[in-house]
């Protein structure tokens, strides 16, 4: 397929994600994850059209796809859903039996890949407090099938140290165990994995160095011996997500943050608004 000439890094990040999809797997989502959605849809449009996706809206499963919405988005997993179940259901007998691929998006995140979802500095006294882990601690001490995401790279991201641990990663000898750790990372600058026992960068993307990715990142980062540039997006990934999988560029949003998210919130449910009547 052809290469295409013109892409942002919100589509690369995308096209990323779908790369790590194989056919006939079970897609888990959170609540509040756009580019990984997108990611989804874009596999099961291209090289996996029988994945099943698992919402945490509802708790649901669910086989068919739509296009990313904001005000909308409950009407494709609460109207069309195989399946619904409980929250503890979800996290303690759908991923131990059915082991779904999940992206989780940390706030901070170690060399082994240990996460922080919880608080920004000390516990009882947070200079942040996070939105909470979810079943993320829940699942990581036996998931073969986690990955991680993040969509600003940054010392503050990525930290020797994390301020509290909400989420597994490999074992190393300061947390030792047989925990599986998450299988690989995305980021805005490259694609990582934890082979090695520590993050090991593996392609960085297009007009990315690997000293500005070591710049960038808070502990030392093991290099693959074969790191390569990112490929490309294919010109048909690109029309896919553009025209059919995210026309709005919802999977935007994961970037922002601040005034320029809020105008591009609001721009969205106005058109929504507009085109729902």
């Amino acid at each position: 397929m052809a290469t295409a000439t013109a892409f942002t890094i919100d589509d690369l990040i995308c096209v990323c994600i779908s790369r790590q999809i194989e056919d006939g797997q079970i897609l888990a989502q959170g609540i509040a994850t756009p580019p990984v959605a997108a990611g989804y849809l874009l596999a099961k449009r291209t090289h996996a059209p029988h994945v099943t996706f698992a919402s945490a809206i509802g708790n649901t499963l669910c086989q068919d796809g739509a296009p990313l919405g904001l005000t909308g988005a409950e009407d494709l997993w609460l109207g069309k859903a195989l399946m619904f179940m409980s929250f503890a259901e979800a996290a303690c007998e759908l991923y131990p039996s059915l082991l779904p691929v999940e992206f989780f998006r940390p706030a901070q995140v170690d060399p082994f890949g240990n996460t922080n979802n919880i608080a920004i500095g000390d516990y009882h006294h947070p200079r942040l407090r996070l939105p909470g882990c979810g079943g993320i601690a829940d699942v990581t001490g036996f998931h073969p099938h986690a990955y991680l995401y993040v969509p600003r790279h940054s010392r503050a991201v990525f930290v020797e140290t994390l301020d509290f641990v909400s989420g597994l990663g490999v074992p190393h000898s300061d947390r030792p165990g047989d925990h599986p750790g998450p299988r690989g990372l995305i980021s805005e600058l490259g694609v990582f994995d934890f082979t090695t026992g520590r993050m090991r960068l593996r392609s960085h993307h297009p007009g990315v160095t690997i000293e500005t990715i070591r710049k960038k990142t808070g502990f030392r980062l093991d290099i693959a011996p074969d790191v390569h540039e990112t490929p490309p997006p294919t010109a048909e990934e690109i029309r896919l997500l553009r025209e059919e999988i995210d026309p709005l560029g919802i999977r935007e949003l994961d970037r922002m943050s601040g005034g320029r998210r809020r105008r591009k919130m609001r721009q969205i449910i106005q058109i929504e608004a507009d085109t729902l009547g």
